[in-house]
């Protein structure tokens, strides 16, 4: 076995989560937030809070308002506007570390600002306690330095166990982490807080249908209350769109993000998702149309190129693959000429997974995996890593699939060193799944299930891994990964290939 041993043992924080039947030791006595202000820190009492609990370094009551709307703005994915408003608050104090801490924290949902993130490093030592470790996880995990990242946000969850804020922004982490048991063990704990929290509704809308027992109703249902308490943001109505979408529901997915737009024309999300709806209702003329029209809407180059990948995506499902891979080297080479990292390896992916033969995706493969060698300008470290390892994952799948095994093995042992390193559960997923490739090509099925099904979120992980269990005669296995894959249903390059790849044949 290949596996890793422990997934759990990063995650130290669920023992203060714990059903009480089964603790072993008895839990640290915590305060609560307001009892505790007052004597947790040695030095005096500071008159700003965050959210009223958490002692923050600034005197500027305008700069704490700023933040508190950034964070407001950034729970409720509006990640832009968030970085805009925590640059307010770096303004209006420019010694406030968690000020340009937020800043990174939400550009790094879109366009990165290093320069935020070395700011926010450099001013720690000015901010209090407890915003040290708040600007230590929210750097640490940009840096790709998880383990004191994770040590961070566990001595957070002990001093605030009932902050919903806090329980918000670390299980949306840990959703993003792709550890879905613990996301929602805090998600949920956000709505005992909170019955009406809007962005614990949101985000376990996603994770009830992303779930190994995907829940489309009560998916739905958590969006829709969703909705009800959030009425004049247009992300719950995008939320439902993308989720409806993913169900199957077409029709109402349209809906709902023609909803969006109703409150704000300018969502850009919304104009996309309708144009990603429409691919995969087979109304290309038409999804090109809504692309067309989201294109203007960007307000950043990545959301820009990010368009332009979708509408070029059209081309392969209407069964244009020669007048796509035109459509995709020419946004590469844009994507390069405007130096924008992010969208070159996401472009390039495409390129890959899509490539006429397997010997045109590994060279592609390998150009990629040259260009992420060292850090680029405009790329977290962490996304580097897993798209480091992503690029691995698929030369190991091509490699085992054409009966390189010795590339194949040669892969597996990069891929098994940069998970080592990283501690990133994302990679570890990729590298097993990745194994599970290997292992099918060799005829092991058993072991291959069992690989495969530690990347849960992959498209392509899920049909190998319905294609072993029905060669291992496990029917139900079968039908509950081709269940998984159905609710991971979008119109990009892995899912395209994912539903149009005959694995049949796999030995």
């Amino acid at each position: 076995m290949v596996r890793f041993a422990a997934r759990g043992f990063l995650l130290i924080f669920l023992a203060v989560f714990a059903p009480r039947g089964f603790a072993q030791t008895s839990a640290p006595h915590v305060e609560p937030a307001s009892h505790r202000a007052a004597h947790a820190s040695p030095i005096a009492p500071l008159a700003q809070q965050l959210f009223g609990a958490i002692p923050v370094s600034t005197r500027s009551e305008e700069a704490r308002k700023s933040l508190e709307l950034a964070w407001d703005k950034y729970e409720n994915a509006m990640y832009q506007s968030s970085a805009n408003l925590a640059r307010q608050a770096a303004k209006k104090d420019p010694h406030s570390a968690l000020s340009y801490a937020m800043v990174a924290f939400a550009a790094r949902r879109g366009m990165p600002d290093a320069s935020a993130l070395a700011k926010a490093k450099t001013l720690l030592p000015r901010a209090t306690p407890d915003e040290r470790l708040l600007v230590r996880w929210m750097t640490d995990i940009q840096d790709h330095n998880l383990l004191p990242a994770i040590a961070s946000m566990n001595d957070l969850l002990k001093r605030y166990p009932r902050d919903k804020h806090v329980l918000y922004i670390t299980g949306e982490w840990l959703f993003l982490q792709q550890d879905d048991d613990r996301a929602r063990t805090l998600l949920e704990t956000a709505l005992q807080v909170d019955p009406d929290f809007p962005a614990a509704l949101n985000r376990l809308g996603y994770l009830y249908l992303d779930s190994s027992i995907p829940d489309p109703a009560k998916a739905i249902a958590s969006l829709k209350r969703y909705a009800e308490v959030a009425p004049a943001s247009p992300n719950p109505q995008d939320s439902l769109g993308e989720v409806l979408r993913e169900a199957g529901d077409d029709q109402e997915s349209l809906e709902h993000y023609r909803a969006a737009l109703q409150i704000d024309p300018a969502y850009i999300s919304s104009q996309y998702g309708l144009g990603n709806t429409r691919t995969l209702m087979g109304d290309f003329a038409g999804a090109r149309e809504e692309y067309d029209r989201a294109i203007p809407m960007a307000q950043n180059l990545l959301d820009e190129l990010y368009v332009k990948y979708l509408r070029t995506l059209v081309y392969f499902w209407e069964r244009q693959p020669a007048e796509g891979r035109k459509a995709l080297a020419a946004l590469a080479k844009e994507a390069a000429d405007k130096k924008e990292p992010n969208s070159q390896v996401q472009v390039g992916m495409a390129q890959a997974m899509l490539a006429a033969d397997p010997e045109s995706e590994l060279e592609q493969l390998k150009a990629l995996a040259s260009f992420l060698e060292k850090p680029l300008a405009g790329m977290n470290e962490s996304d580097r890593g897993i798209a480091r390892a992503a690029v691995l994952r698929e030369r190991a799948r091509v490699e085992a699939q054409r009966g390189a095994s010795r590339e194949a093995d040669q892969t597996i042992a990069e891929l098994r060193a940069l998970a080592g390193a990283s501690r990133d559960q994302v990679i570890r997923g990729y590298f097993e799944s990745a194994c599970g490739y290997v292992l099918l090509a060799r005829g092991d099925f058993a072991n291959a299930a069992d690989e495969l099904a530690a990347d849960p979120h992959s498209p392509l992980a899920l049909e190998h891994l319905a294609v072993v269990e029905e060669k291992l005669g496990n029917v139900s296995a079968a039908e509950a990964a081709r269940t998984g894959l159905k609710y991971h249903r979008s119109s990009e390059a892995e899912w395209f290939l994912a539903t149009h790849n005959n694995l049949t044949n796999t030995n």
